[in-house]
């Protein structure tokens, strides 16, 4: 679904990603594990189009999309849910939910936005609410809720588990997995909690300062005294 090659990306001169390929396949969970600043969310900006990388090729459903904008990305079914959440703070719930199938032309939006509802039921008790009212769990879930409204193949998930209670962390990580097995969505996720990263992947990939340097099953990744050391204890 998702193929990456040789993607560099500099800020300046500062080179921070190196010749990084992988890809993501179908129906999969893939994590995307490293420590802070080894450039994840580098790599998940230049995928979604939000960063213009220096070279390489990004390939979404067969389709070279290196050069095409996020706001066209996005209706080519590939969606980000940022790190930090990025919600309109000053917008109501519904209307955060409304803006995530803004590009959407079929009739089926109510009822899409019935079934994210049904997924995050504390948004539905705060649909009239101002986003920026909500707590750090409930901006995720909202968050989370506007990228779906996109009808999206393939979900980028940037950080979900940030600043979340350890409650709320499994609460978010059960839906990633439900999302996955009930609505068919590919996800690629990026996130520091290698713990949980790689307990609902299928495959995984370990990024360091700019490189890949560990890729393969979630499982041996998980096994890997590398892994274990630097970020399992």
């Amino acid at each position: 679904m998702l193929k990456v090659k040789n993607l560099n990306v500099h800020y300046g001169v500062i080179h921070a990603i190196h010749d990084v390929s992988f890809d993501v396949k179908q129906g999969e969970i893939v994590a995307l594990i490293g420590a802070n600043g080894a450039g994840k969310t580098s790599i998940m900006h230049a995928i979604s189009g939000l960063l213009k990388p220096t070279s390489g090729e990004i390939d979404f459903l067969d389709e070279n999309i290196m050069k095409i904008p996020a706001h066209q990305i996005i209706s080519k079914k590939l969606a980000q849910v940022p790190e930090g959440r990025r919600i309109f703070a000053q917008l109501t719930v519904e209307e955060n939910l409304e803006l995530g199938a803004y590009l959407r032309t079929d009739n089926k939006v109510a009822e899409d936005m019935e079934q994210v509802y049904k997924r995050f039921p504390r948004l539905k008790e705060r649909q009239n609410q101002f986003a920026g009212t909500l707590s750090g769990g409930e901006q995720q879930m909202l968050a989370m809720g506007r990228a779906l409204m996109s009808k999206p193949k393939l979900l980028l998930l940037d950080e979900p588990s940030m600043g979340l209670s350890p409650i709320l962390v499994n609460e978010i990580f059960d839906i990633i997995k439900e999302i996955n097995a009930r609505d068919g969505v590919t996800v690629l996720l990026v996130e520091q909690n290698a713990n949980k990263a790689l307990s609902i992947a299928s495959r995984a990939y370990v990024l360091e300062t700019g490189d890949i340097t560990i890729s393969g099953d979630a499982n041996d990744v998980m096994n890997d005294p590398r892994v274990r050391e630097a970020y399992l204890g």
